[in-house]
């Protein structure tokens, strides 16, 4: 018997299958070198040094979709392709108490959400990200609706289903169906 789809699924279940998901994205993303954590506009990336490292003692290069850091003469700490693009004018890199590297990518995509920080690191399902409700409470309502609906919209994708407009349009049709009867709608499309 195939497992149920996620719609399928009682509320235990997929309380259930939610929490197994993020402990074990929990143990992947533990397991990485470095920390990070994201806003819709940026990245934050911690990564631990040798203690006494000073800026000197390494090298960073941050491009449009690459990411390396290594400590000169020794392998990268960290390297390989971005899952997304960056705004390099706008990213930077300190070291803290000589002991931790700070990076910040500022997103070219503000309105996406990264799966990981590497493109070959493990992903995190980025349709649970709850984002912090001071951050969004900061927003006027107009651009705070845009937002949200953009977050629906992205998650409402991500699982297979309609967007808002879509479903909207989809409404609109049924109501249209149920007042014309009489009118063949078996080849009508929405787009």
């Amino acid at each position: 018997m195939p497992a149920k789809s996620y719609d399928d699924m009682t509320k235990e279940e997929r309380d259930t299958y939610d929490a197994d998901g993020r402990e074990s994205e929990r143990k992947e993303q533990e397991a990485l070198p470095y920390r990070w954590k994201q806003e819709l506009s940026d990245v934050s990336i911690s990564l631990p040094l040798p203690k006494g490292t000073r800026g000197k003692d390494l090298n960073v290069k941050i491009q449009k979709k690459f990411l390396s850091v290594a400590l000169k003469g020794k392998a990268p700490l960290m390297e390989g392709e971005l899952c997304k693009e960056i705004k390099v004018e706008d990213s930077t890199w300190t070291i803290e108490d000589q002991s931790l590297l700070d990076i910040h990518l500022e997103k070219l995509n503000k309105m996406q959400w990264w799966e990981n920080v590497l493109s070959h690191h493990p992903k995190i399902d980025t349709t649970k990200i709850q984002p912090e409700d001071s951050k969004l409470s900061d927003l006027d309502g107009e651009t705070r609706g845009m937002v949200e609906k953009m977050m629906f919209d992205q998650q409402q994708k991500q699982l297979g289903k309609a967007t808002s407009d879509e479903a909207k349009k989809m409404e609109a049709l049924r109501k249209f169906q149920a007042a014309h009867p009489e009118m063949d709608f078996s080849k009508a499309k929405i787009s």
